[in-house]
């Protein structure tokens, strides 16, 4: 049993306009079948997307808070040129530049426009075949460990694992990367950024959730009340959602 990320869930005041910019930087397409705005490449609604993670963006009342999200997205770029010109453009969208104590370094960190922080790289061999989305990146406080519980909890392949960073991607070689980086100081508030998990069709969802509670998930209390899903943290308190199969 194992289980796949689908998507990346954004929460935001005004969802349908966080999922145009976010359709709109990625040269994806927004769609509307309910409440949340999915973000997917184009060519028609297609979910679970057999490569790429999409984005579903969720429409919640509370705006963002000052403390700085845990899991954010990093853009790749193929050159020099197209990280600047992707700069500019985000920018015109709507993107703010954010200082987040990331000194003097070759990437730009940029917020969308409820603030959610993001990275454009430069261009990176690891990531010249990713699509628009290079990498989820998780801060944590044990990158080791943060591999050993979601190397088992999803069927992704762990590519590489040190003190200060974990990788995993798609068993298939495609799409994004997840990235767990060592970084100073603990989790303290929700993020507005979380990866959603599918079971696999016929495999039993309660039976996945069991299983990731004995890796070290533990249930998450939302408010969420009666729905399909589950919420869940995981050993570092990162926030997560075990879908229904539809």
């Amino acid at each position: 049993m194992a289980l796949r990320p689908v998507q990346v869930n954004i929460k935001a005041v005004d969802g349908p306009a966080v999922g145009r910019f976010w359709a709109e930087a990625l040269g994806w397409s927004a769609y509307s079948p309910g409440v949340t705005t999915y973000v997917g490449p184009a060519g028609g609604l297609v979910w679970p997307d057999p490569v790429a993670l999409g984005i579903d963006v969720v429409p919640v009342p509370e705006r963002r808070t000052t403390t700085k999200n845990r899991v954010h997205l990093d853009l790749a770029t193929t050159s020099a040129a197209h990280q600047a010109e992707l700069v500019a453009r985000l920018q015109e969208l709507g993107a703010t530049p954010v200082h987040v104590g990331q000194g003097n370094v070759p990437w730009t960190v940029l917020a969308d426009p409820e603030g959610n922080e993001f990275c454009v790289l430069e261009p990176r061999e690891v990531y010249r075949d990713t699509g628009p989305i290079a990498t989820l990146v998780v801060d944590c406080e044990d990158p080791q460990d943060m591999a050993r519980f979601w190397g088992e909890a999803i069927d992704w392949t762990l590519h590489e694992v040190t003190d200060e960073h974990a990788r995993l991607r798609s068993a298939k070689g495609v799409g994004p990367y997840l990235e767990f980086l060592r970084v100073p100081g603990v989790k303290t508030a929700p993020d507005r950024v979380h990866l959603d998990l599918l079971p696999y069709p016929g495999d039993d969802k309660a039976a996945e959730v069991d299983r990731l509670r004995a890796l070290g998930a533990t249930d998450l209390d939302l408010g969420q009340g009666d729905v399909p899903w589950t919420c869940l943290t995981d050993p570092e308190g990162h926030e997560f959602c075990v879908l229904a199969p539809s």
